[in-house]
């Protein structure tokens, strides 16, 4: 069992995979902003800003799991904002990679979010790999820089993989919440742009799978088997959830409108394989679309 140093643990993903890791037997530190006494792990202060990390964090460490970075879909993209989405996501991976070329430690293995946003926000029904080029709007921009960032730390001799998350679906937030808000569920633009989703408890396990696999290095994108249009999405989930479903799409302007340059996340879309994670041996537990939003409903 490995001693795990986590960013972002609060997070909608950090929140679900700490207790998943504890379960297993692997002991569990935080870096965050701030300590918290209620929280049944050690928390140890970081600032990026000011290029901290409270000392004794790395002690013990044999993994990090690298998963801050500010919410995409949080607030509306001002300069101010995408300051802070592009600098949340690599700045606190140059100070881990500093930090740990500077001190004595035992980290050997580095997992760190990435996202599909790698590809564009729009790449309409090719079926993307890992291979295929970064796209080339903000978000791209964002998660090619981001995965740089990352990357330093194989100069330090130390196994790194780079899950690039899909659409993640949870009852806790995200975009399944978001489809849900309105009175009525709806299909967002045309409906026919493809949505990469994974449940949360998947995500959480491909971590898991990931620290404890030697054998996985590299780029894997972490997403579902199956994706879906944004209507098949839509449809479904208001089944699941007992929600009235209207076929009506939700014009892209008026979109525009109420998210600004964020409309394009969602009017926009992405076909991601997932046959590269599945080659390393990694098994679903929710891979079909309306039993995973049935079992989300149950939790």
């Amino acid at each position: 069992m490995a001693k795990v140093l986590i960013t972002g643990g609060t997070g909608l993903v950090g929140s679900r995979l700490i207790p998943l890791l504890k379960s297993k037997g692997h002991e569990v530190v935080v870096l965050s902003r701030s300590k918290d006494a209620s929280k049944p792990y050690p928390i140890f202060e970081w600032d990026y800003k000011k290029e901290y990390i409270e000392s004794g964090a790395f002690n013990g460490v044999e993994a990090v799991i690298h998963l801050a970075g500010a919410g995409v879909a949080d607030k509306r993209w001002t300069a101010e904002r995408k300051e802070e989405i592009y600098n949340s996501r690599t700045k606190t991976s140059f100070l881990l990679y500093n930090t740990l070329k500077n001190i004595d430690n035992k980290v050997k293995t580095f997992i760190s979010a990435s996202a599909i946003g790698y590809y564009g926000l729009d790449t309409g029904t090719t079926n993307l790999k890992e291979t295929a080029p970064v796209g080339h709007d903000f978000l791209a921009h964002v998660v090619d820089a981001w995965e740089t960032s990352t990357s330093k730390v194989t100069d330090l001799d130390i196994r790194l993989v780079q899950l690039r998350i899909g659409v993640v679906f949870s009852k806790e937030g995200g975009a399944l919440v978001e489809l849900l808000k309105p009175p009525v569920a709806a299909p967002l633009g045309n409906g026919k742009q493809y949505m990469s989703w994974i449940h949360i408890d998947d995500l959480c396990k491909m971590f898991l799978y990931a620290l404890e696999n030697d054998q996985m290095v590299g780029t894997y994108n972490a997403v579902g088997p199956k994706p879906a249009t944004n209507r098949e999405v839509t449809e479904a989930a208001a089944k699941a959830f007992d929600k009235k479903y209207v076929p009506i799409p939700v014009p892209g302007l008026a979109l525009k409108v109420v998210l600004g340059e964020m409309a394009k996340m969602v009017v926009g879309g992405n076909r991601v394989s997932s046959e590269k994670i599945m080659e390393a041996g990694f098994e679903y537990d929710h891979p079909k679309l309306e039993p995973a939003l049935k079992h989300l409903k149950s939790m």
